[in-house]
């Protein structure tokens, strides 16, 4: 499970100093927005330092690289041999483009797992072909919606109403390929209402989906939190299962269950949760 992905600026000593104590499933080291034009080389060839630090107390690392092509296959590449375990690949719009990254980086993995790839949806078309981009690799690994940058194509406001179609489409297309779905339906640029963040997570998992990310480690707790299964429902789920397997042994396809009635596709939904938590 990955719940919780703290974007932390690649070019910054005191964040990256910080980053494997703040308690994300994953750390996401920025080569792109979160950082200057002038730094971003020397933030690359810092990732050889930078990845394993942020990595020291477990979290999964990402490098999310910038688009640029004069700057895309070198950051790709710093990523894998710094070892990262993924690559965000910004403004992706071309499953070739995609396929093209894996190529690049092959001969670096010798004897190491292939990195996965997570593209990122930022324009309407890609929000569109979003299914034949998850479907475009065996690396990519889970989709993300980059809210800002929808937005600006958009020419719209980063709102939760302008948001939330872009973004559930691309939810849908990521269950439809079987790779994780990442992102609340909201910005995440606005971290200080915090009461409102708790409501999306709620309503992002609601959804089916699999967690988000963030730019303040504040939100880390609300992320882990809303994205596990409390010791309540996973008691419930259980009892769920119990339930409806005994039932179907007794060869019911349906049974009643603290006053609702459960058939395989609830029975189903409780299991994944067992499995998750």
């Amino acid at each position: 499970m990955i719940r919780s992905l703290l974007y932390v600026p690649a070019s910054s000593e005191r964040f990256v100093a910080k980053a494997a104590e703040r308690g994300a499933d994953a750390i996401v080291l920025d080569l792109e927005d979160a950082v200057a034009p002038t730094e971003k080389v020397a933030a690359r060839n810092n990732l050889i330092q930078t990845v394993p630090a942020v990595g020291k107390n477990g979290a999964v690392v990402f490098v999310r690289i910038n688009s640029e092509p004069e700057r895309q296959r070198a950051d790709a590449e710093a990523a894998v041999k710094a070892g990262a375990f993924g690559i965000l690949v910004t403004k992706a719009r071309d499953p070739k483009a995609l396929r093209e990254i894996g190529s690049w980086l092959e001969p670096l993995e010798k004897g190491r797992k292939p990195t996965v790839l997570v593209p990122m949806i930022e324009d309407p078309g890609a929000v569109l072909d979003a299914r034949a981009i998850a479907t475009a690799s065996p690396r990519v690994f889970a989709l993300l919606t980059g809210g800002e940058d929808l937005a600006t194509a958009l020419g719209g406001d980063p709102t939760p109403e302008v948001l939330t179609v872009p973004k559930l489409l691309v939810h849908y297309a990521a269950k439809a390929a079987g790779v994780l779905s990442w992102g609340l339906l909201r910005t995440v640029a606005d971290y200080s209402d915090l009461a409102a963040i708790e409501k999306s997570v709620r309503e992002a998992r609601a959804h089916g989906i699999d967690g988000a990310t963030c730019v303040h480690p504040a939100i880390i707790p609300i992320l882990n939190k809303g994205f596990s299964a409390s010791a309540e429902e996973l008691d419930h789920a259980r009892r769920l299962v119990e339930a409806y397997d005994k039932a179907h042994a007794s060869g019911l396809g349906a049974v009643e269950f603290e006053g609702k009635m459960i058939d395989e596709p609830v029975a189903q939904r409780a299991r994944a949760l067992l499995k998750r938590g």
